[in-house]
């Protein structure tokens, strides 16, 4: 039902190729190798992000499993004291929780799947950008599942950086209703509150997201 997100990776350049969000060359050893190819993601541009999106995802595996997500990092426990100060009725079992990447212009050059499919493996659940480079990169995003936000502020005025939480409440509910914005909060020492947008879905599209994958669309479709 709900959203929370760290921001794992913070990128300024003015457009962000998909080479440089997983490599060619020497990682082409490693296509058959989801675990192994997603080593390298971002390697070239942020060399600390697989580690950052790696302890968030064992908070969410932890949640998965059963277990409060709290007990599994001291931050996402930070983030939802704060959280429950404006929202006490959220739970932590109904609010996924994973990374994002925060990027210009991202997605140029090759249509390369694994641009997407390597940030979803490191428990990647969304990016932000001001724009998407390529029809064919956010394609990718919406077909692992992942929402492909848009935000007007310039990288200059964001009120988030690398490191920070961003929670998204009743964020399934607003892609279902296709809500023209989606308000969200920049955990801190309070909720600040941004504007995403998730820009021209198409119903397919939407529901592909509310699947959790293309994958799972087809399974539900056949």
């Amino acid at each position: 039902e709900h959203m929370l997100l760290k921001v794992c990776a913070y990128i300024t350049d003015p457009v962000t190729t998909t080479d440089e969000l997983i490599p060619s060359g020497e990682t082409s050893s490693f296509r058959s190798n989801p675990l192994g190819l997603a080593e390298f993601t971002l390697s070239r541009k942020d060399p600390e992000y697989v580690g950052r999106a790696k302890k968030v995802r064992a908070a969410e595996e932890a949640r998965e499993d059963g277990k409060c997500p709290c007990q599994a990092d001291d931050e996402v426990a930070a983030a939802f004291n704060e959280i429950h100060k404006l929202f006490p009725d959220v739970k932590a079992s109904e609010t996924e929780i994973g990374s994002v990447i925060y990027a210009v212009k991202p997605g140029d050059g090759s249509a390369r799947e694994q641009a997407a499919s390597c940030q979803r493996v490191l428990g990647g659940l969304a990016n932000i950008a001001k724009e998407y480079a390529t029809k064919r990169y956010r394609s990718n995003l919406i077909n692992w599942g992942m929402l492909p936000f848009l935000t007007e502020e310039d990288h200059e005025a964001l009120s988030f950086k690398n490191g920070d939480y961003i929670f998204v409440p009743n964020v399934r509910k607003a892609v279902e209703e296709k809500a023209a914005v989606v308000k969200a909060y920049v955990v801190g020492d309070e909720l600040k509150e941004i504007d995403l947008k998730l820009g021209d879905l198409t119903d397919a599209e939407r529901q592909i997201i509310l699947d959790g994958c293309l994958i799972n669309y087809y399974r539900a479709t056949k």
